[in-house]
């Protein structure tokens, strides 16, 4: 491809140059290496950039809002149908969905790098298949909330925006001393994060980002019993007893009125207590520049009364509470 000496995966070859001067004897000295930044991604991929990337294909709306945020979204040639942040996001042209990505659409932009989701978010067959026409790709996959503050320094490498990676990741930061401070010597109520209600019951799995989330909001989160399943049965649920429901998928019109209806809930303490909320699932979930604010907003979600200045980020669903 045109763009491909722009940046390249390098193996590690010595060329013994065997031509000698007539003259002197000796041989010419080999031509250097590129000499850019060493990129290991999530998946343990090593990756050397040549040059910094100006045509890129962002496959995560984390990383379309990271990008814009890092001040190169007029680098971004292409996105997915779920990449809504900012507003001038949406104009990119999609090339992947919920069902894979569009190989065609991404080969003919000709991008210098692909950043795509890890644990089967980006399809691994599709990055196979566009490592394999010789397009760079890194993934990446964040199982909590460390790992989004890594994710986010290498983009900012990648992109030639260290800096203002940096910048970022330290306001995050403050954000989560903020709230860690403020929930230090709360009681932490066994919490659940609600997904999904149909066709099941969803959560947060053990070890995942989600569960994460909740317990540096000061909550003990109630999670499924097992890292790659997200329903949870309500007789477990029922069993477990949340002392405060969070509702994810309050962006699906799912408001706290609307649990006191559902068959076998009425008796949890969350809810005969009123201990139910919603929240933005999107800034609270997704892996990217807002996190700081996701978390804050979990956390007064979790602990209304909890010092923390209101987020300055998300959607207030179900406002009438």
């Amino acid at each position: 491809m045109k763009n491909r000496s722009a940046l390249l995966v390098i193996s590690v070859a010595l060329l013994v140059l065997a031509a000698c001067s007539v003259s002197m004897g000796t041989a010419p000295t080999p031509s250097p290496s590129p000499s850019g930044p060493t990129l290991v991604d999530d998946e343990g991929t090593t990756t050397l950039l040549a040059a910094v990337p100006q045509t890129i294909v962002s496959l995560t709306p984390a990383t379309t809002e990271l990008l814009y945020a890092l001040g190169v979204g007029e680098r971004l040639r292409g996105r997915t149908d779920q990449d809504d942040y900012p507003a001038q996001a949406t104009a990119l042209p999609v090339v992947a969905t919920f069902e894979g990505v569009h190989i065609e659409d991404v080969v003919a932009i000709a991008p210098d790098l692909v950043i795509a989701g890890g644990n089967e978010f980006t399809h691994r067959a599709d990055v196979s298949r566009l490592r394999q026409l010789g397009i760079l790709v890194i993934v990446v996959y964040a199982a909590d909330v460390d790992g989004v503050l890594s994710d986010i320094r290498l983009v900012g490498k990648a992109v030639g925006r260290e800096q203002a990676a940096d910048r970022i990741v330290g306001a995050i930061q403050a954000r989560i001393d903020e709230v860690k401070a403020a929930v230090t010597g709360l009681a932490r109520p066994r919490t659940f994060y609600e997904i999904g209600y149909q066709p099941d019951i969803y959560g947060p799995a053990p070890q995942s980002f989600v569960a994460d989330m909740v317990n540096l909001a000061g909550g003990d989160p109630i999670t499924t019993t097992d890292p790659a399943v997200y329903s949870i049965p309500l007789e477990r649920l029922v069993t477990v007893d949340p002392q405060v429901i969070v509702l994810g998928d309050a962006a699906y019109g799912i408001c706290p009125n609307q649990i006191v209806g559902r068959p076998g809930w009425a008796g949890m303490t969350a809810v005969s207590d009123g201990q139910v909320r919603p929240v933005d699932d999107i800034v609270v979930t997704r892996p990217g520049p807002r996190l700081g604010e996701g978390l804050a907003a979990l956390a007064l979600a979790i602990h209304p009364d909890a010092a923390i200045a209101p987020p300055t980020a998300g959607t207030d669903y179900c406002p009438t509470l």
